[in-house]
């Protein structure tokens, strides 16, 4: 199996978006906002998940995702992409707007610092608590041999 890429800066804060909720991306972002304009939804539809057995074997359609997804432009001609799991459209719009915000080189510094770093760092203590629980209840198992002679 091929080793796919490092993700990009954005491919990061992408992920980080579309994982946050609206609440949390809303009260991060600077008071002032740009004007924007959607240039598609923020529109709701279903994409199929592919699963593959063992990680490599045949694909299969393991089933249908509810996703909700937006792209706009700031009035500086930066355009913002998100695609969420859901239907929160608030939550895509919100998401597509930091998009365009971040990749702004004058902004960027200084969003990634007030909004990426601090929902990145939540994400990775929710993640690290739900593996303490799940470490509690591991099991380790071990087989005693028998050596006939």
């Amino acid at each position: 199996m091929l080793d796919a890429p490092p993700p990009t800066p954005r491919q990061r804060w992408i992920a980080v978006l579309a994982r946050a909720d609206a609440t949390a991306i809303a009260d991060r972002l600077p008071a002032a906002l740009p004007a924007w304009r959607a240039l598609r939804g923020p529109e709701t539809g279903l994409v199929m998940l592919r699963g593959r057995a063992g990680g490599d074997g045949a694909a299969f359609n393991l089933g249908e995702m509810t996703v909700t997804r937006c792209i706009l432009r700031t009035e500086a001609g930066q355009v913002g992409h998100a695609t969420i799991p859901g239907r929160d459209r608030r939550h895509a719009e919100l998401a597509a707007l930091a998009d365009a915000l971040l990749q702004d080189p004058d902004r960027e510094a200084e969003l990634h610092a007030a909004l990426i770093a601090p929902l990145a760092a939540r994400q990775e203590e929710a993640r690290a608590a739900i593996a303490a629980r799940a470490a509690a209840t591991r099991v380790e198992f071990f087989v005693l041999q028998t050596m006939r002679t």
